[in-house]
């Protein structure tokens, strides 16, 4: 096992920074929600399958699969083992801190079609917990509770601006992203500029006949 004073490191073993997932394969290794849940538990520490499948409610043996599928794309790796009596029993730990995930490469309908392009959105609805209603309606004296919030807002603009704004966006994740604190609740940080089937309203003839 680690020596102590890797212990105190939290998640206790090292990851690469980022991968930018591009390939089919990428998003079918995350589409599950159970491999979701998976690589959010490792980012906390090492597990083994059985601890995993005791956090999940699920058997060793599914998570033993989930886990199988995430090693092939090499989201996850092992990264320390101990021996149980004759049995090895082996740590899993997350290959990288953050998944970025780009489909520019592929068509969803064709190459994944069991899988939503909305995926991130469909695992943020699974995971979401509804605030505490007394929380929200006495948020000054309890100023350390974080009561979920949420916006929606559409912008007629250039391609290249949109770009721009979802750089932005990307950033700002990245200073989400914290290191874990054992005990501590867990708060998701979901964004994202995208395209929208909006329509563009007519020519208004009679306002632009009316004009001088």
């Amino acid at each position: 096992m680690t020596d102590s004073k890797d212990q105190e490191q939290v998640p206790g073993y090292e990851m690469e920074e980022h991968f930018e997932a591009t390939e089919p394969e990428h998003f079918r290794a995350v589409a599950d929600p159970t491999r979701q849940r998976i690589l959010q538990l490792l980012r906390e520490r090492a597990a083994t399958t059985k601890q995993l499948a005791q956090a999940l409610g699920m058997r060793p043996g599914a998570i033993g699969h989930h886990l199988k599928v995430l090693e092939e794309v090499g989201f996850v790796r092992v990264v320390d083992t101990r021996q149980v009596r004759a049995i090895t029993e082996k740590y899993y730990g997350n290959t990288y801190r953050r998944l970025n995930f780009t489909a520019r490469h592929f068509s969803w309908t064709e190459e994944i079609p069991e899988i939503s392009p909305q995926f991130h959105l469909e695992q943020a609805m699974a995971e979401y917990e509804a605030p505490d209603l007394d929380v929200a309606e006495d948020r000054e004296a309890d100023t350390e509770r974080i009561v979920p919030m949420s916006s929606l807002t559409h912008a007629r603009i250039p391609h290249e601006k949109a770009e721009e704004f979802a750089r932005r966006v990307m950033k700002l994740a990245e200073e989400f992203d914290q290191e874990p604190v054992p005990g501590e609740k867990v708060y998701a940080f979901l964004a994202s500029v995208f395209p929208t089937n909006l329509p563009e309203l007519p020519e208004d003839e009679y306002r632009e006949g009316s004009e001088g």
